[in-house]
């Protein structure tokens, strides 16, 4: 193998991707056994997904961080203009499903623009904060008001027209990136303090007016009924009726059930509802137990450190990377936390799904571009250490 051939071969993210593409399809196959999914194979559309996402990895390759830092403006504008179109698009092409308008239903073929807008706008965030860092070398009071500015802007553009679907769930995964930016930019301390106060005293203010008043927040807030449903079993299960809890309860039972090494292969007897999606987790515990859900935790660990040790490691000599990486972490962890938390009743129930692991195309291909995204971050590490140490 040339020495240029193996700057492409990351062997370490290469494994931990193989082994999140076995868990996932394992966990689906067990998953589309229920009755609800007779008929199904949703295995089959899974690793197609995962072909394609792995020939959009390649191809990724192809650019260099500096292309990429170049495109990432036009990049985030063709994902809010996608955003848009979805919201005017006529209902052929964009149905309405459950009071929410988030796919193109395209024949034979659905995708999520939110999910790609996402790496965009991660993309677009990291240049800006850059792009930002090399102007003000010397950060004071106004300069990092700017880029707090900024970044806001860049978060709040997808974020509005997410919130017009409207998915709230979404739009809480976009605000959860660009809050874990902020405080990775290196923003004055005392910005932060005053804007995580600001922030905890709203999101405080919300939930209690939710909870008070649940019919004056919708029209305050313009949060659904079915969404205070799920804060309000969130915040006490204890005084909501068997219907609101059916999702938590089918959940806990499915885990709990799987004791400590699982029931196996094929014999799952929880009838989880979006089993091979959003409770994908559930299935986990019930089909391979804690030592299974231990498993699917260390290997996000493992990748988030890897995120967390190249980004680093990169921040010396390309600083749009190191941000691509830290954007893309905060991404997996944020579904990785809720996801997780849903099924065990730490965090309200929600559509987002457990990022490489869950069924959907959208989703799939959306992770496998921020993959690709931070395996190039990697290669280029790899040959600037060959250059500094010949």
């Amino acid at each position: 193998m040339s020495k240029r051939k193996s700057y492409f071969f990351q062997m370490d993210l290469i494994v931990l991707l193989l082994f999140f593409i076995i868990v996932s399809l394992l966990a689906i196959f067990n998953a589309q056994q229920l009755e609800q999914y007779e008929g199904d194979n949703f295995v089959l559309k899974q690793a197609v997904w995962f072909c394609v996402g792995i020939g959009i990895v390649a191809i990724i390759q192809l650019f260099d961080l500096d292309q990429l830092y170049k495109a990432s403006m036009y990049i985030y504008g063709f994902g809010v203009l996608l955003l848009i179109l979805l919201l005017v698009s006529p209902e052929s092409i964009a149905r309405t499903i459950n009071n929410t308008k988030s796919w193109f239903t395209l024949p034979g073929l659905s995708l999520q623009p939110a999910e790609f807008t996402k790496i965009s706008t991660i993309l677009f965030l990291a240049a800006v904060i850059s792009r930002h860092k090399s102007k003000y070398e010397i950060s004071t009071l106004k300069s990092d008001s700017l880029l707090l500015i900024k970044i806001v802007l860049v978060t709040v553009i997808p974020v509005f027209f997410i919130l017009q679907q409207p998915d709230f769930g979404t739009s809480m995964v976009y605000l959860f990136i660009a809050g874990m930016l902020v405080l990775l930019s290196g923003i004055d301390w005392k910005i932060i303090v005053g804007l995580i106060l600001g922030l905890s005293l709203l999101l405080a203010g919300m939930l209690a007016l939710i909870i008070k008043l649940p019919e004056l927040s919708q029209n305050i807030i313009g949060i659904e009924e079915y969404q205070i449903d799920r804060i309000m079993t969130w915040f006490d299960s204890s005084e909501q009726t068997s219907s609101d809890t059916y999702h938590f309860d089918l959940s806990l039972l499915a885990l709990g059930s799987g004791q400590l090494f699982g029931k196996g292969m094929d014999k799952l007897q929880v009838p989880t509802p979006e089993a091979h999606t959003d409770f994908i987790f559930s299935v986990i515990g019930e089909s391979f137990g804690f030592i299974g859900c231990a498993v699917v935790i260390f290997l996000y660990f493992i990748l988030l450190y890897k995120l967390v040790t190249l980004g680093l490691k990169s921040f010396n000599y390309n600083s749009f990377g190191s941000y691509l990486c830290f954007g893309f972490l905060s991404l997996l962890l944020v579904h990785a936390f809720q996801n997780m938390g849903m099924t065990i009743g730490i965090m309200p129930i929600t559509g987002i799904p457990l990022l490489l692991i869950s069924y959907g195309g959208s989703s799939v291909l959306s992770t496998m571009i921020g993959i690709g995204l931070v395996y190039r971050v990697a290669v280029e590490h790899t040959i600037q250490n060959d250059y500094l140490f010949k």
